[in-house]
């Protein structure tokens, strides 16, 4: 289809136009990743990697035609997209879109604006993004992202993830901003470790980004994903941003958690899963937990039934929070064998 479209298609070239701030870099990229064998970025010629404007120019003449292929795959998808929101939107379905807090390093997002982020003169990251050591990953976790220089994005009055976010209540009805702890403090690891051990906490942007957004966004319906390791700073930023919080019913009877994610706890502005799409589906979850914990759920839930799955439904739908989701998984009752997600596998999920 990309093929038959003409560039001066009146459709094509008024979404060429809303879409500059990010289509131009990424169709470029995407042209030089495709000349380059899918190499990563900081693999290209040193003039394309650097980003010198002679070497931009003549490569953005050379591959004219790629470049206009990638932008055409993107026209033609949003509108493929658009098409099923409205759908969606008829029969009554939101869809929630997943910004995750840190964008891959083989990206355009870092290629394009690398001030944006802690790098070296030659575009390396020299500190990367993790978690550390918990009763769930000993070694923690490095998930090698590279960390912002949240400095350059407050100077430039976080114009960035403005066009981000702006651009995502475009396609979805609400947006769940994934580690919404990183913008109190964030955990950094030096770059090359392999463990999360020697890692340390710097404080995030906090406050001064969430009122940047929610003075140029104000309509955005925003969800925290605030689990995990939380501090009183945490709780008391998500309290005063607004946002709704995220509760867990699987974490609310595993005792090496330490957050509390019991049902009377929760307050109205939340969103309640029973496992969310990095956890197991809750019948793995019966099968593989201490059993303590599983006898301590069937107790709180008063659950007479030998399949749990049922009871941790009820629960979430029962509870005060606003909003309850149930993955497809527990609606149909599947185990392990059905696990949508394992956090830091980058493979066979």
């Amino acid at each position: 289809a990309a093929g038959r479209l003409s560039g001066t298609d009146p459709a094509f070239c008024a979404f060429c136009t809303a879409e500059r701030d990010w289509l131009d870099d990424y169709a470029l990229f995407m042209a030089l990743k495709e000349e380059n064998g899918h190499e990563s970025w900081l693999c290209w010629p040193r003039p394309l990697r650097l980003r010198e404007p002679a070497a931009l120019a003549e490569a953005g003449a050379r591959l004219a035609g790629r470049v206009f292929y990638w932008k055409a795959v993107q026209y033609l998808f949003f509108g493929q997209w658009q098409a099923l929101k409205a759908y969606a939107a008829q029969k009554g379905v939101q869809i929630i879109g997943d910004i995750p807090i840190y964008v891959s390093a083989d990206s355009s997002d870092v290629w394009a604006s690398p001030e944006l982020f802690q790098l070296d003169g030659e575009g390396r990251p020299t500190e990367v993004a993790g978690c550390p050591p918990d009763a769930f990953a000993a070694d923690g976790q490095v998930w090698g992202n590279p960390l912002y220089n949240w400095e350059a994005h407050a100077a430039g009055g976080y114009a960035w993830w403005l066009r981000r976010l702006g651009h995502a209540g475009r396609v979805y009805d609400l947006v769940r901003i994934d580690h919404f702890r990183g913008l109190e403090s964030y955990f950094v690891i030096p770059a090359g470790q392999a463990s999360a051990a020697g890692g340390h906490w710097r404080k995030g942007p906090g406050m001064d980004f969430i009122e940047a957004v929610k003075a140029a966004l104000p309509g955005l319906g925003i969800i925290a994903e605030d689990l995990g390791y939380l501090t009183e700073e945490v709780r008391a930023l998500r309290l005063a941003s607004g946002f709704a919080g995220m509760k867990v019913l699987q974490f609310a009877f595993d005792r090496r958690e330490p957050g509390d994610y019991l049902p009377h706890n929760y307050r109205r502005n939340s969103v309640v899963y029973t496992g969310t799409h990095d956890n197991i589906p809750t019948a793995a979850w019966q099968a593989q937990a201490d059993p303590e914990d599983v006898a301590a759920a069937r107790a709180y839930m008063a659950a007479a039934e030998q399949d749990l799955t049922p009871a941790f439904i009820r629960t979430a739908l029962s509870s005060v929070c606003d909003t309850a989701i149930i993955p497809m998984q527990d609606w149909l009752g599947l185990g392990a064998g059905a696990r949508m997600n394992t956090p830091s596998r980058l493979s066979g999920n």
